[in-house]
């Protein structure tokens, strides 16, 4: 079991962050985005002062963003149960999503397809963008390298929560401003549009932001907010983190001649995360991957693997009973929860893992058992899934547990993957292969031959969906892969739009020129 034994660095001055976001967006969120007026607070003038404030702002972005992504499990429940591995034990409305019927009345369906939340992020980040250069002129400290580097990462968030959203709902209102006095009403706007929008404020963004912060970079060399790399590493967007997610629209779009370059730079330049005394970017064991074997787990703590990811500091307090994976998938004999509220079925696991000296779940020929990195009890009626599995266990008492597990978009192992599969779309094959093998070269699998009779596209999302498994790819990974195929009843699916979720009722309501899906018609 991964626990919380390492000390962690805090962020100085972290607790302004709370503050800052009350001040800059509760306003913003918490009334019907989209419909209404919204009126600042005045204090709200006062917070582009120093540099403490620059720094506040955009740490209160990152986690406005994890905010969205976790709230009621998004991020897990949209990515990994529809047409999914997992199964619900008793829950309804989980089954709902698993079945597809996204427009059931359920709260938890109502409330994950409302995409508030992440216009908070967005108009955070516009806010940033519009207004952090006046700190320049009033703090010597706050230098105009700074102001760019920061600014680069308010544009890049901001560009990654659109493409969060077009996954989830297609066409989404592309708002580009902040917004104060009268919040004048918008339609949505296409899907493609708002993505271009997004890759070119990524392209914007990468002639600026740094390989690393607080270190020897280029970019931004020295310590960054009086602090190293140690602090800052799997926190913010770096130049590769801006690489990934420029990757993943291009992919999504069907576009894998970008994708191939974008993370063709991504792997010629992964050492440039390395170096300056803290972890770095590798791949990673199977033990290190789910045990945390030296510290390397992309879910525990915050680390350089994490490319694109949020973390939740236990050092910093934020160890919660919700917003994480292991509030559905974990119980006994991990936590005394009696039952997991989802669990991949046997038959599905035998299926998924075909190799026998699969390290993530095989037989282990000394043992004579199932390996546990995956799966904790797969003898029982419902093995559980135990890949991801940060407990605080000082603070677990029956049915509740609370965790630190970061919400983790990306890392290495999952972009050399969708290289792998723009290379075999492209049918550049060899390069497809080897891509695939360096990815899965740690779990003990046979390699992939050249001479194999396995269609390497289908070789690759199977490996996806054993290495990535329970990190929110599973649906996505389907779209594309069917789009790929040219599979004539997804496509079905796909060109009525039904790959996309509804637009929650609330939203509906509040705002008579947001139109529904109309596969949910």
């Amino acid at each position: 079991m991964i626990t919380l034994k390492y000390k962690r660095v805090k962020l100085n001055k972290f607790l302004i962050t709370l503050s800052l976001i009350s001040l800059i967006t509760t306003n913003f969120s918490c009334k019907k985005v989209l419909d209404v007026q919204s009126t600042r607070l005045a204090a709200e003038e006062n917070l582009w002062k120093n540099q403490e404030d620059a720094k506040g702002a955009l740490i209160g972005m990152y986690t406005l963003m994890r905010t969205a992504m976790v709230a009621d499990n998004t991020h897990w429940l949209m990515g990994d149960l529809r047409q999914g591995d997992f199964v619900s034990t008793n829950r309804s409305d989980l089954k709902a999503i698993i079945d597809g019927q996204l427009n059931a009345s359920y709260p938890l369906l109502n409330n994950i397809s409302n995409w508030r939340r992440f216009y908070s992020v967005i108009n955070a980040a516009s806010l940033f963008i519009e207004r952090s250069r006046e700190i320049v002129a009033k703090d010597p400290r706050y230098t105009p390298i700074n102001n760019q580097v920061d600014v680069a990462q308010a544009r890049a968030l901001r560009a990654f929560a659109y493409f969060y959203m077009v996954r989830i709902w297609g066409d989404v209102p592309l708002l580009i401003t902040s917004h104060d006095g009268d919040f004048n009403t918008h339609p949505r706007t296409s899907k493609d549009k708002v993505l271009a929008f997004a890759t070119s404020e990524l392209l914007l963004a990468i002639k600026v932001l740094p390989f690393r912060y607080g270190g020897s970079d280029p970019i931004f060399p020295g310590l960054y907010y009086g602090s190293s790399w140690t602090t800052w590493n799997g926190v913010l967007l770096t130049k590769l983190s801006a690489y990934a997610i420029l990757a993943h629209i291009a992919a999504w779009q069907n576009n894998y001649l970008d994708c191939e370059v974008y993370t063709k730079f991504f792997v010629d330049n992964t050492s440039q995360l390395n170096g300056d005394g803290s972890f770095g970017v590798k791949f990673i064991t199977t033990d290190e991957l789910t045990e945390n074997v030296n510290g390397y787990s992309p879910f525990a703590f915050k680390r350089a693997v994490q490319i694109v990811g949020f973390g939740f500091e236990y050092g910093n307090g934020e160890a919660t009973a919700n917003g994480h994976l292991e509030q559905l998938t974990l119980a006994k004999p991990l936590i005394l929860k009696e039952y997991p509220e989802i669990f991949v079925p046997k038959d599905t696991i035998r299926k998924a893992f075909t190799d026998s000296e699969d390290l993530r779940f095989s037989v282990d020929p000394l043992t004579n058992l199932n390996r546990t990195n995956y799966f904790t009890n797969y003898s029982s009626e419902r093995p559980i899934f135990s890949k991801i599995k940060v407990i605080n266990a000082a603070q677990t008492s029956g049915n509740l547990a609370f965790f630190s597990s970061a919400v983790l978009f990306t890392r290495i192992e999952e972009i050399t993957l969708l290289r792998a599969e723009a290379l075999a779309v492209l049918g550049l094959r060899n390069d497809a292969i080897n891509a695939l093998n360096q990815a899965a070269g740690l779990r003990g699998t046979a390699p992939y031959l050249s001479s194999s009779t396995t269609d390497l596209v289908d070789a690759i999302f199977a490996e996806r969906r054993r290495e990535l498994m329970g990190e929110g790819w599973r649906w996505y990974d389907l779209v594309r892969y069917n789009k790929i195929k040219n599979n004539a009843a997804f496509r079905a699916l796909i060109d009525r739009d039904g790959i996309y979720w509804p637009v929650s009722r609330d939203i509906l309501n509040a705002n008579s020129q947001i139109k529904q899906n109309p596969y949910w018609n």
